[in-house]
């Protein structure tokens, strides 16, 4: 007896255990060693590693909802606070990650400022966390570095001096409500390389962006404002927003890297060509014309693998398995139904609930035949 007591003690201790991180942790696709060192952390001993580099906020606010502007005045022994534009680094933040480029600690709570992790005290125990001002530098210097080529302290920075102030209403002020300019997206980019069985390489950007519907970071997530900033980037032809060839001075491994992501298993002829591309067309390469209704639709609504798509069966019932007579509007298809049709099922008059071929009348007419014989009222659609 003594034994179960103990044994149902021990089990309830567990279940405790189990139900308070269960609650306390949120249902993520992350493996335990990637928090903690040991086999079976405890409250005594989580033996926890360092935060990872990642962020568990699925959703941040969008650059509008955010601050636009943000004092830092943590450290002013020798400067006055750095006025950081928040909008207008956040709106762009999507070409390299989004806010987890910043935000890279952040837990389910609200969003961390840089301070709630990143001590001001440079004498720390735990080398690995860089101090305050440490974390500001590392996180700022490799982008503006690239840009202006310079890390002068006054790039950032105004100097204190004495009996001098700071007017941050006057300065913040002229910065509130700015937006960065809209970006212009270009609809193809046609690259001149020197492979000599196809020296042109059409990308459609446009395809990519809207129809197959790929994240920015997708492809720019290595990138950020040196992208477009960095003077001495050197493009050969016509730069900017181009529909004309051009030629970027970057490595052969560099060059294939962000489209073998997708495309690894393609022929290079599938690229590399003679003469510029045409855009895609679902018909031409697929063998099935899209009309209607699916030719407005994202390609993730009927490819559910956002890369690689594959080929899918063409039957309608295949993805619109439970359309019946309340759900479904059938004037979409041009055709207003009768009374004598209209609560109908929709396999009395497609057999099989084969959706492709003409309905029939046959289940229930014998002397009535479609089209010749129309359930209803035929509308312009």
């Amino acid at each position: 007896m003594k034994k179960l007591f103990n044994l149902l003690l021990l089990v309830t201790f567990l279940t405790s255990i189990i139900y308070s991180q269960v609650k306390d942790h949120p249902q993520l696709d992350i493996n335990c060693k990637t928090c903690h060192a040991c086999e079976v952390p405890t409250m005594d001993d989580p033996c926890l590693l360092a935060c990872p580099r990642f962020s568990m906020i699925k959703e941040y606010p969008s650059p509008e909802v955010g601050p636009d502007v943000i004092v830092i005045d943590k450290l002013e022994e020798r400067y006055t606070p750095v006025i950081f534009t928040h909008k207008l680094h956040a709106q762009m933040s999507e070409m390299t990650g989004g806010c987890l480029g910043c935000h890279h600690y952040n837990t389910l709570g609200p969003i961390l400022s840089c301070y709630e992790c990143h001590s001001e005290d440079r004498k720390r125990e735990e080398v690995r966390v860089p101090d305050l001002k440490a974390a500001y530098h590392q996180q700022c210097l490799s982008c503006h570095r690239q840009w202006s080529r310079k890390t002068e302290c006054i790039s950032c920075h105004q100097e204190k001096g004495e009996g001098e102030s700071l007017d941050l209403t006057e300065v913040t002020s002229e910065l509130m409500m700015k937006s960065h300019p809209q970006v212009k997206v270009p609809t193809k980019i046609v690259y001149q390389t020197n492979y000599e069985k196809g020296k042109l390489v059409t990308f459609f950007h446009n395809d990519h962006a809207i129809q197959f519907q790929l994240e920015c970071v997708s492809c720019h997530k290595n990138e950020n404002c040196i992208r477009c900033h960095d003077a001495e980037k050197t493009i050969i032809g016509k730069t900017g927003h181009y529909d004309s060839p051009i030629k970027v001075n970057i490595s052969e491994d560099d060059r294939h890297k962000r489209c073998f992501s997708c495309h690894e298993k393609d022929k290079c002829s599938s690229c590399h060509k003679t003469k510029e591309m045409k855009p895609f067309d679902h018909s031409v390469r697929t063998g099935w014309v899209l009309t209607n209704y699916h030719q407005d639709l994202s390609c993730r609504r009927c490819h559910q693998n956002r890369i690689n798509y594959s080929d899918i069966d063409k039957e309608c019932s295949s993805c619109h398995f439970d359309w019946n007579s309340e759900n479904f509007d059938h004037k979409v298809t041009g055709l207003i139904l009768d009374e004598d049709h209209i609560e109908n099922d929709c396999e009395d008059c497609h057999i099989d609930r084969n959706f492709n071929i003409n309905p029939t009348c046959d289940n229930c007419h014998d002397d009535k035949n479609y089209p010749g014989d129309e359930p209803g009222k035929l509308i312009d659609n």
